[in-house]
């Protein structure tokens, strides 16, 4: 049996635990350098951005993450960790 802490990255654990404030795209858990690059080419510059998006697809997991693959490639490992990253800050934070 896996503990939650073993399941999320360092950097899902630091993005979700505090507030958003200007946090860029890089932060967000499943969000690496090219990524984040293809993100800001599309207007998404900072993380409040990736949430708003977030927000409209109403947190759907299948919706958000067909957008990301859809909007910069990202695989579906990245695009649920970002999700659960996301997720777990609304949890936290709405």
């Amino acid at each position: 049996m896996t503990t939650p802490s073993s399941t999320t990255s360092q950097k899902h654990k630091a993005f979700s635990g505090e507030p958003m404030r200007d946090k860029p795209v890089e932060d967000l858990a499943g969000i690496g350098p090219v990524l984040a690059s293809r993100l800001k080419e599309q207007g998404f510059n900072k993380a409040y951005n990736v949430l708003g998006q977030f927000l409209l697809l109403e947190m759907d997991q299948e919706l958000f993450c067909d957008w990301l693959k859809d909007t910069v490639k990202a695989n579906s490992k990245q695009s649920k960790d970002c999700h659960a990253c996301l997720k777990a800050w609304c949890d936290e934070f709405l």
